[in-house]
């Protein structure tokens, strides 16, 4: 009877380890580099980049939680929203970036022609 308890109990916990997965460490460094490149290219002044921005940080958090109580797996998930959300931010700033400088020349372009004798 010993034997077959002290059976159950080391199939359950072999079980158990199968199941989890191990901590998304690769994962959670790419999704945070992704987020200060964000930073970098200034998200944070672009309302819909910072919006994405801050979604990005409130995930990477929650998969550091997700990490440390051992869901791992879920945690992947949301690191994998978390970098999909920085790499957005980072492509809406750089388009504000280039979008203002396109205007900037537009205004030039026009400030000459009317400047110019017709």
């Amino acid at each position: 009877m010993k034997l077959s308890l002290v059976m159950v109990a080391l199939t359950a916990a072999a079980l158990a380890a199968c199941g989890s997965s191990p901590p998304p460490t690769a994962r959670y460094a790419s999704a945070s580099a992704s987020v200060r490149a964000a930073h970098e290219v200034g998200a944070e002044k672009v309302p819909d980049a910072q919006l994405h921005l801050q979604m990005a940080e409130d995930q990477l958090n929650q998969a550091k939680r997700m990490i440390q109580d051992g869901d791992n797996d879920k945690a992947s998930w949301i690191l994998s929203r978390a970098q999909a959300d920085a790499d957005l931010a980072v492509g809406l700033a750089r388009e504000a970036q280039e979008r203002a400088a396109a205007d900037q020349v537009a205004a030039q372009v026009r400030q000459a022609q009317e400047r110019r004798p017709q």
